[in-house]
């Protein structure tokens, strides 16, 4: 059965300025992710963070996820599925 109805994917990062989406490059919207994590790293530390981790996720990007949170994002903020 085909999907007719089918949205078109993206194809370049989209940015928000004064409430509308725009078009921009990847390294704008890196630097606009970079900044975000900074900010709130600044301001709340790890405690601003939270990371959720499925359990159909290989155990390598399980761990890849857990690392992750608590080298870069320095934060224990850290749950998945796997327990239900």
């Amino acid at each position: 059965m085909a999907l007719t109805s089918r949205k078109p994917r993206l194809t370049e990062p989209l940015v928000r300025d004064n409430g509308e989406l725009r078009p921009a490059t990847w390294d704008e919207a890196i630097g606009r992710i970079v900044e975000g994590f900074t900010s709130v790293k600044e301001t709340l530390g790890g405690d601003g963070f939270a990371v959720f981790s499925c359990s159909k996720s290989t155990n390598e990007m399980n761990y890849a996820a857990q690392k992750f949170a608590r080298t870069v994002l320095e934060t224990n903020n850290i749950d998945s599925c796997n327990r239900t």
